[in-house]
């Protein structure tokens, strides 16, 4: 067997030298994937009766999005992982449950990635922004070019101030907050490693 990782982590004050935030990730997707770096450019959308395309589906759009820097796939609309402007820094991995994996097209996690990037400045609305999108369109499609492989997305989400782990199957969810300096999270295990548990938020809220 081939190893393979991805996994994302972060590193919270007091653990960090300077009070700095470090949030990275592990990629294992399709060795010959052409993955670019870009950088989108904060802007004022008018027209709001103009839908927004994303990889498979439209959306409706919002007056504002801000600057973000997205490492993804070429093929696709969305990114496995990004920053914005604000500082806030998401990335998802592929986690599967009891619910069948929809292969109809809606919005893929990447998709919700870049999403909640280009239209939140702090981690908790970039939740918001996820999940009230999960809730609107579903997500689902082939998340490979070339071969079909679909799944559903769990994602780290983390600021300047603060992080939390976003679980999705279907349309359903669940979210925790961090409460430890450093975390990495490996769904393909469903294990999150910590220095102790999370606090536990009841599945769809954060309340």
């Amino acid at each position: 067997m081939e190893p393979y990782s991805c996994d994302t982590f972060v590193a919270l004050p007091p653990a960090t030298v300077g009070n700095r935030v470090i949030f990275g990730k592990n990629s294992d997707r399709l060795f010959d994937e052409v993955q670019e770096v870009i950088y989108c450019p904060a802007a004022v959308h008018n027209d709001l009766g103009k839908r927004l395309k994303c990889t498979y589906i439209e959306i409706d759009q919002v007056p504002e999005t801000y600057a973000v820097v997205l490492s993804r796939p070429a093929w696709l609309w969305g990114a496995e992982m990004g920053a914005n402007e604000h500082g806030v820094c998401i990335g998802n991995e592929a986690v599967w449950g009891r619910e069948n994996v929809s292969k109809e097209e809606a919005l893929l996690g990447m998709d919700l990635v870049r999403l909640g990037l280009e239209r939140a400045d702090t981690a908790e609305k970039a939740l918001d922004v996820i999940v009230d999108l999960l809730e609107k369109y579903g997500q689902g499609g082939n998340c490979a070019e070339g071969e079909e492989f679909s799944y559903y997305n769990s994602f780290l989400i983390a600021d300047r101030n603060e992080a939390w782990i976003l679980e999705t199957s279907g349309k359903y969810w669940a979210a925790e907050k961090v409460q430890v300096a450093a975390h990495t999270f490996d769904p393909s295990t469903q294990e999150a490693e910590a220095s102790k548990p999370l606090s536990a938020k009841p599945a769809g809220s954060t309340e």
